[in-house]
């Protein structure tokens, strides 16, 4: 998902913030541009913040790949950030991911170009009905090589020790119906960031927070700016 996915959010914050939406190589408009990793994409992110933004922010944030690349660019630079919003990132490796990712897409890559392969997944990832044409096709522009580096450097991401240098105040969110090891990441961010929130989302699978009910995340996300 690109930017689109973020926009019912951008709406209720662009008010009160200057909002920059980051196009994850691989996705949307940048399909041509092949995902390498997600240290790759954080230090694009770090490079754009020291030539943008005069090498800080107030806040990063994202969903699932997204948050891997927020919590790589917190390890990179401790003081980039004043706050950063974590949603269901994994931080332990899946075991046999690289054993079994590129004889997978290989086998089924072709199936990401079916409408109603397509609509397995958005249901899968929360993607509301609305935004599905969209999701579709940005389906149709991602690389097989993207696809095969994205499952990859997810599925094998390791949280780095210098995490616990950060000075950004962390949110981290997760939903209570997100498979167990989402969870268990959860809990194991809040354990090695010191002074970081967790929230546990009532009822909710991954992405549904943000995706779904994003008025409900702008009015957490806002609770936490204001309280810290």
């Amino acid at each position: 998902m690109s930017f689109w996915s973020l926009q019912s959010i951008v709406e209720q914050l662009k008010s009160d913030f200057h909002v920059v939406t980051p196009i994850i190589d691989g996705h949307g408009e940048d399909g041509d541009e092949d995902f390498i990793s997600i240290q790759d994409s954080a230090g694009k992110i770090i490079e754009y913040i020291d030539t943008k933004c005069y090498g800080r922010v107030f806040a990063v944030g994202g969903l699932s790949i997204g948050p891997q690349i927020v919590i790589e660019v917190l390890s990179q630079r401790a003081n980039i950030a004043e706050y950063a919003i974590i949603e269901s990132a994994l931080v332990y490796p899946i075991k046999g991911t690289t054993a079994m990712t590129v004889p997978t897409y290989k086998l089924f890559y072709g199936l990401v170009k079916k409408r109603w392969f397509s609509k397995l997944q958005a249901k899968t990832l929360c993607v509301p009905a609305d935004m599905f044409e969209q999701y579709y096709q940005d389906s149709l522009k991602i690389s097989k090589q993207s696809l095969i580096n994205i499952t990859l450097s997810n599925g094998n991401y390791n949280l780095s020790n210098s995490i616990v240098n950060t000075k950004a105040k962390v949110l981290i969110i997760v939903g209570e119906k997100e498979i167990g090891i989402m969870r268990k990441s959860a809990r194991r961010l809040n354990e090695v960031i010191k002074g970081s929130e967790l929230y546990i989302a009532p009822a909710k699978k991954h992405g549904e927070l943000s995706l779904l009910n994003p008025k409900k995340y702008v009015e957490i996300v806002k609770s936490f700016f204001a309280k810290c």
